[in-house]
């Protein structure tokens, strides 16, 4: 009974510990959101078009994109057509479960069958948004997972990228497969993959280069890469993982689409939470792409690649709210 119960209160504290990083790392889109539709809300006695358009406005202001905001619009004033919604708590909590309406559609499970003897990931995306050092975090968490990871740097245009993952594959226990500057990437995923299956490992972890999506020559390289995981391993790549920017708000949408029609795009991983008003911006990729987010990141340490849910995203931001 003791270790049950401590066992109880390990994983309590574990989920108190994340809804606070969380909680801190989201202040700035709170501000920007929550706190603003709080300031539409506030002292209001009638739901009229007025409070309507105002809240309209600080949707759109927060990334939330036209689509999204129309579906979080289009129900409160269905609902207030049919008198169900007629004082402020009432809007708050509509657009609060609309907003979990949005994102938990696209949280479709990883593809990750247990009858899969070896797990492929490719990591893809724009430079700037912090690939490589994600890349490195989640080799570390499959490694905490009890899981035989190793690292593909098969960005072998920037000399640090192959420096960050060594560092990164020498804290977490993963290994590394790795080339000469300007190899060619896909002969490096070819030996990555080789190695990791006579070495018995669980999961390959590719981080590929950086790349602009109008950059049809290096979105084609991309492509090929995936051609060759999938002769090698069948069924690969298992996950196509888009890191975006968070603090490029709209423009991340705009990523997004290209890098899905180019190389079939499973999850996001959405990084630099913590330094933008523009978290928002999960909302409208959601609704628009209906891709799911794998992971969010809110910060620079292991602990802050979180993996994403709905319900305690939004919870997080509407916390401690009235």
């Amino acid at each position: 009974m003791t270790l049950v119960s401590r066992s109880a209160e390990d994983k309590g504290a574990k989920r108190s510990g994340f809804f606070e990083r969380m909680k801190q790392a989201l202040r700035a889109t709170k501000e920007n959101l929550v706190d603003r539709i709080e300031g539409v809300l506030s002292g209001r006695t009638a739901i009229d078009e007025n409070l309507l358009e105002e809240l309209e406005g600080v949707l759109l202001g927060a990334d939330l994109g036209v689509r999204a905001t129309s579906q979080v619009m289009s129900f409160i004033k269905e609902q207030k057509k049919k008198q169900l919604l007629t004082t402020a708590e009432e809007v708050r909590a509509a657009i609060r479960r609309q907003l979990i309406a949005i994102l938990k559609p696209t949280q479709k499970a990883e593809q990750q069958s247990t009858s899969v003897p070896l797990l492929v990931w490719m990591v893809v995306g724009v430079n700037g948004t912090g690939k490589t050092t994600t890349v490195g975090k989640l080799a570390a968490r499959c490694a905490q997972e009890g899981k035989r990871a190793l690292i593909c740097a098969a960005d072998t245009f920037r000399p640090a990228a192959i420096e960050q993952l060594t560092v990164w594959a020498e804290r977490s226990g993963a290994e590394l497969i790795k080339s000469r500057i300007g190899a060619d990437a896909s002969a490096v995923l070819h030996d990555a993959l080789a190695a990791a299956e006579a070495r018995g490992c669980d999961i390959v972890i590719v981080d590929t280069a950086g790349r602009l999506h109008t950059r049809t020559n290096l979105m084609a390289e991309l492509e090929k890469m995936r051609r060759v995981a999938g002769r090698i391993i069948p069924g690969a790549p298992h996950e196509v993982l888009l890191i975006l920017d968070a603090t490029t708000g709209q423009n991340g949408l705009q990523q997004a689409r290209e890098f899905l029609k180019a190389t079939g795009v499973t999850g996001l991983i959405v990084t630099k939470l913590d330094g933008t008003a523009k978290g928002g911006v999960l909302f409208g990729i959601a609704q628009e792409l209906n891709i799911p987010v794998r992971y969010i990141g809110i910060g620079e340490s292991l602990e802050d690649l979180l993996e994403f849910s709905p319900e305690s995203f939004v919870e997080s931001l509407f916390s401690e709210s009235r």
